[in-house]
């Protein structure tokens, strides 16, 4: 019987996980010299290429020397995290992957609890180390400093340490070894992961940590095999989280090598597969013998913190740029995402408005931008905390926010976070004149705060958050200072016009932008909302010619990513989104009516 070894990377966002999967996959002979691979392959979706990160949990298989090892690449952002302490459950043992400048950061010491409470030891991997900035020996008593904090025990704090440079492709055990290969990580991964528990002997016990879609078999449920020996075409019991018991066949069992996925006859104990045959299964289930059903404990979920509504687009200029615009067509694509996305929810409110729920404004913002890449037109309203009530007590969502600044911004970015109610736990400096600032703060708080940190900062700090827990309700506090320019003509905006609205304000489009009535087409400078004439042209007389003035110029319009568009809303706007353009405008279009509404 082949040896077998399961292990997860995790680690903080960019810090380097997806480029060291690529080079073991690369390094233990997968794939065959005539394949064509790309850069980080395990990044599979468009919009994690782009980004630089990993959105979805992704599984892979590598052979070394007589060992399959079953690796799982994790995302590291904190909107992910349910992702995160999923995967755990199925494995043996983690790499821990830390920067070798950056050292231990917020999700860093998100994913450590986890594992640590799941009894792993985990190797750490102090990658990066061809930095000009790196500190290895720092980083690694940074993580041995978090590992005492987390309650790890004497086994776990003696934890083996790889230094890499995963780009590279090396690792080594020692700082002053020959730079080669990843061998000795590869030898550290046999080594100090122990091998399956669990026997082929014993009845049948799996259990589903992921989803996966497919047109032609429908959901498929991506498990490990604890226990016993799984078959294509066997008579199973799929035992649900809440007790409910089906009987079902296992029409395909699919096994995983490289990149590749094939079908396979049977797996054992230790495994990691995918099989295919329940339309009703879900993260958390058990699967086991029919003769003597024995459920594995379900998995507990994390609740979701932040919901937005996505509606039917009722602008003037709706209908003319997107493919799918109604409805039925939103609520089907949602509820598609719902299968596989168990870390979300979704219900229907009212005539075409859903209301979706998740773990964070990334993991929303993601879903919208490829409804938008599928064709989808949609409105976008502003992204809302769940506010929980317990005893008679409102509760909110706390976050561990962690932020590396220049010196010079560290006052300025003090300032404005008390005023959103955040709580200042500790300020270290960091070298090369950086500091680094950590704050518990509502979730509620950061909302919108992004871009008022990136230009407080000159774009040269860093933030990063993870959820901490619920907490009493902490009040109100300032939001946006800034009021819109609010268009009160439909028609094409004119560079004249422009040329003369840009003094009172940060301008958001371009001449010969379509624009209509209560369309947002700038930030004021002003607290207040002003409506404006942006389709105004230059009367001519015959005693005037039009290019006899001086020459129009104009300040480039402030260009609005899905992010900052979502987060620089408030609750009487919405955000438009279409596949060729996202415009800001009020709920309300008509001037009048919303006058009267405010009052």
């Amino acid at each position: 019987m082949q040896n077998m070894r399961n292990i997860a990377v995790i680690a903080h966002v960019d810090h380097g996980k997806t480029t060291l999967v690529d080079g073991l996959l690369h390094q233990s002979g997968t794939f065959s010299s005539h394949e064509q691979i790309n850069e980080r392959v395990m990044d599979s979706n468009e919009l994690e290429r782009e980004r630089g990160i990993t959105i979805l949990s992704k599984n892979t298989a590598i052979t070394y020397k007589n060992t399959k090892i079953n690796i799982i690449d994790t995302p590291g952002h904190a909107d992910f995290g349910g992702e995160v302490e999923r995967v755990l459950k199925m494995v043996d043992g983690v790499l821990l992957l830390v920067d070798a400048q950056e050292g231990v950061m917020p999700q860093t010491k998100f994913v450590v609890k986890k594992a640590l409470n799941f009894g792993i030891r985990p190797i750490v991997v102090v990658n990066k180390i061809d930095k000009p900035a790196a500190e290895p020996d720092r980083v690694v008593d940074e993580v041995f400093d978090l590992f005492v904090a987390m309650g790890a025990n004497e086994e776990q704090l003696d934890f083996p340490v790889i230094y890499a440079a995963a780009r590279d492709g090396y690792a080594i055990k020692n700082l002053e070894d020959e730079k080669k290969d990843l061998a000795p990580l590869f030898e550290a991964i046999i080594q100090s992961v122990p091998a399956p528990s669990g026997s082929s002997e014993n009845p049948l016990q799996m259990q589903v940590f992921t989803l996966d879609y497919d047109n032609y078999v429908g959901k498929i449920g991506i498990a490990r095999v604890f226990n016993g020996v799984v078959k294509k075409g066997e008579q199973v019991l799929l035992a649900k989280g809440n007790g409910q018991k089906e009987h079902g066949r296992i029409t395909k069992l699919i096994g995983f090598l490289g990149l590749a996925r094939t079908e396979i006859e049977y797996a054992r104990a230790g495994d990691i597969v995918a099989i295919a045959g329940f339309g009703a299964i879900d993260v958390g289930d058990s699967i086991v013998d029919l003769n003597n059903p024995m459920p594995l404990d379900p998995m507990k979920l994390e609740e979701p913190t932040m919901s937005v509504y996505f509606a039917v687009n009722d602008s003037p200029l709706a209908g003319q740029e997107g493919k799918h615009v109604t409805a039925n067509k939103i609520k089907e694509r949602l509820l598609k995402e719902m299968q596989t996305n168990i870390a979300m929810k979704c219900e229907e409110i009212g005539e075409g408005r859903f209301k979706v729920s998740g773990r964070g404004e990334l993991q929303i913002t993601i879903l919208a931008e490829n409804l938008r890449r599928e064709g989808f037109e949609f409105s976008l309203s502003r992204p809302e905390v769940i506010i929980k009530e317990e005893n008679g007590k409102k509760l909110e969502p706390f976050e561990h926010l962690v932020i590396d600044t220049p010196q010079d911004y560290s006052g300025a970015v003090i300032e404005k976070l008390g005023k959103r109610k955040a709580e200042l736990k500790a300020m270290n400096p960091m070298g090369e004149s950086y500091t680094r600032l950590e704050f518990e703060i509502p979730a509620r708080s950061l909302i919108g705060y992004r871009g008022e940190f990136l230009t407080d900062t000159k774009g040269e700090g860093v933030m990063n958050h993870s959820f901490l827990e619920f907490r009493a309700y902490s009040g109100s506090f300032e939001n946006r200072n800034n009021g819109a320019l609010v268009s009160m003509e439909n028609g094409e905006a004119s560079g004249f016009a422009l040329f003369n609205l840009q003094d009172r304000g940060v301008l958001f489009i371009a001449p010969q932008t379509k624009v209509y009535i209560g369309m947002i087409i700038g930030e004021h400078n002003r607290e207040n909302d002003l409506d404006i004439n942006p389709i105004k042209t230059k009367n001519l007389t015959n005693m005037r010619s039009s290019g006899a003035e001086e020459a129009i110029k104009l300040i480039p319009p402030r260009n609005l990513s899905l992010e900052r568009a979502l987060e620089w809303i408030m609750h009487d706007e919405i955000l438009e989104i279409t596949p060729l353009n996202i415009r800001v405008r009020k709920k309300i279009l008509d001037p009048t009516e919303r006058r009267r509404n405010k009052k």
